[in-house]
């Protein structure tokens, strides 16, 4: 099983896998707010909507981009 790295918002974890990434370069064309290789953590959840981050999410062509939806602690 390969290396994963998760980014979370509090509502939403985004789940990455590096080792599947193809770089196509949808994640940061789509959202680059977001999305900024060159920077540490390279994935700044916060500068975008949970429903922007889905919707660019599913568009990640290798699945190296993967989210699950956080449960509410009642």
């Amino acid at each position: 099983m390969g290396k994963k790295i998760e980014y979370t918002n509090g509502e939403l974890t985004i789940i990455w896998q590096p080792e599947l990434c193809q770089h196509a370069g949808i994640c940061v064309k789509t959202l680059p707010c977001v999305y900024k290789p060159k920077e540490r953590p390279w994935i700044q959840i916060e500068n975008a909507t949970t429903a922007e981050l889905i919707a660019q999410i599913n568009q990640c062509p290798s699945g190296a981009l993967t989210y699950r939806m956080n449960k509410e602690v009642k």
